[in-house]
């Protein structure tokens, strides 16, 4: 006899749930989806994992995903572990050639092979890369105070093209090679991640983050907001802090051609399913343009 794991209510909410997805998968399959992963979910073996099968499925059903991360806790460990001290400069982290090495060494070695062993362990294939890896993002400094720190002005991502068309999902780390001299950049996560998907002209964009999404003056989260809002709320005070720069990277993003950027809780179980494949979405979708599918809440 089968063994029963589930109640036959649960089974039949199940099928459900896989029945009411069908539009949206058909709506992905072969749409590229960029994922910036990072914040406190990169830190948990669990959600690791859980963000693991939620990509894995999406290549499953036909969606391209590429991941692009983060590692500012791993860094910053190491940092403190080697005895090297950490300077602002507006509250950005000066990088010299020191801390470079390190940034270097955290996400493209310890923090990019975590992702794709997890990826592998829920079944499906990965190939982990970093920006100097064909050239794929080369930048200038961003801010001579900052040293290191970098801002992608070429993009090369015929390589991610090549990984997702043989049914390779990459992992990028946000490291780069530097137009003048071959120095190697440190790269803020969600910026190389726009750049990615600009560059890839890519469906979607999704950025986890440690928080709901966007929040209006009286603290709600907006669901869907219209670039000349964003830029509003930016100018207004409303979008401060932390938020301003995923909202530029957004805003940018939609100007390079994405179709739509989504800033949602990474904490949330399986964000990226709900955001691509159910009725309600998940967080705060930034978008210029009508969508194609107007289900009851948003999308």
């Amino acid at each position: 006899m089968r063994k029963q794991t589930m109640t036959e209510t649960d089974a039949a909410a199940t099928a459900r749930v896989l029945s009411e997805a069908l539009p949206y998968m058909q709506r992905y399959s072969g749409a590229v989806v960029v994922v910036k992963f990072g914040g406190n979910a990169m830190g948990d073996d669990s959600a690791m994992a859980e963000f693991a099968r939620d990509i894995v499925l999406m290549r499953q059903v036909g969606v391209n995903p590429v991941v692009v991360h983060g590692g500012g806790p791993m860094i910053n460990e190491m940092l403190d572990k080697l005895g090297i001290k950490s300077h602002f400069v507006r509250g950005k982290r000066v990088t010299d050639k020191a801390t470079v090495q390190v940034v270097e060494m955290i996400l493209s070695g310890l923090v990019n092979k975590r992702i794709v062993q997890a990826i592998m362990d829920a079944g499906g294939r990965a190939v982990g890369i970093s920006g100097k890896d064909d050239d794929l993002m080369v930048c200038e400094a961003d801010d001579p105070e900052l040293g290191y720190v970098g801002r992608p002005i070429e993009m090369n991502v015929q390589v991610l093209r090549d990984l997702y068309k043989a049914g390779i999902i990459p992992v990028v780390a946000p490291v780069a090679t530097g137009m003048a001299d071959n120095e190697t950049f440190n790269v803020n996560g969600d910026t190389a991640a726009g750049a990615i998907a600009g560059a890839l002209q890519a469906d979607r964009l999704l950025l986890l983050t440690d928080v709901a999404g966007v929040k209006n003056a009286a603290g709600e989260v907006m669901t869907q907001i219209t670039p000349d809002e964003a830029r509003q709320m930016i100018a207004d005070g409303v979008i401060a802090g932390g938020m301003i720069p995923k909202t530029e990277t957004a805003l940018a993003a939609l100007d390079e051609g994405v179709r739509a950027v989504t800033i949602l809780d990474g904490r949330t179980p399986n964000a990226c399913l709900l955001e691509l494949f159910t009725d309600i979405g998940t967080g705060s979708q930034i978008r210029s343009t009508e969508p194609r599918v107007k289900p009851v809440l948003r999308r």
